[in-house]
């Protein structure tokens, strides 16, 4: 299982290269293997000489931006009985949809940008935003602020690795952990700044 498994990524990554940036682009906004291997693989492609850094950063922010306009597109026009329908086909789970609304809902568009470093959030805070019929390009830039630091730091992390970069995820933990601490850190904040205007005070 896990030969057929590796061979398929090997395919599905191989399909990658031979698009070049459109590859990385494709691959992130459709997301059939996760992003951060995608733009691993692509940090590869730069130690190769194949693709350069800041392209491939820049591909990566696009195809982020794609997927996370296709997932708003889904909660603004299917709404909660299309995800309840279709989800499981789009691997969104509906407890992880419950628990990004009930974010939405507290947070509010903040935690558009912070839940990007959050795992499982990132995959699906775009959909109750979506719902709440968010302004789009508040939504679009909040999500470009997002994903540009995180297509960096795996960008770079593949390049660093170079023919060993398939250990991304072992290397990533000790930066991936500070910014999710940073991100809920920002997101306190933005909670605390909120709360002490609406009883009319300031910092």
């Amino acid at each position: 299982m896990m030969d057929t498994l590796h061979e398929w990524l090997s395919q599905l990554l191989a399909w990658v290269e031979s698009l070049g940036y459109w590859g990385i682009i494709i691959g992130l906004a459709i997301e059939v293997i996760p992003s951060e291997i995608v733009l691993g693989y692509a940090g590869y492609l730069v130690y190769q000489d194949i693709i350069s850094f800041p392209v491939a950063v820049i591909c990566g922010t696009i195809g982020a931006i794609l997927q996370q306009w296709l997932l708003y597109a889904i909660g603004r026009f299917g709404g909660r009985p299309f995800v309840d329908k279709f989800g499981k086909y789009l691997h969104l789970k509906s407890k992880h949809i419950d628990l990004a609304e009930k974010w939405f809902e507290k947070y509010g568009p903040m935690i558009v940008f912070t839940g990007r470093f959050v795992p499982v959030m990132r995959q699906v805070v775009s959909i109750p935003a979506g719902m709440a019929r968010m302004n789009l390009w508040k939504f679009t830039w909040l999500t470009v602020l997002a994903s540009i630091p995180w297509s960096i730091l795996f960008v770079w992390l593949g390049s660093s690795l170079g023919e060993n970069w398939e250990k991304i995820d072992e290397k990533a933990a000790p930066y991936v952990q500070p910014v999710i601490l940073i991100a809920i850190a920002l997101l306190v904040v933005f909670f605390l700044v909120q709360y002490l205007r609406k009883r009319g005070k300031s910092i």
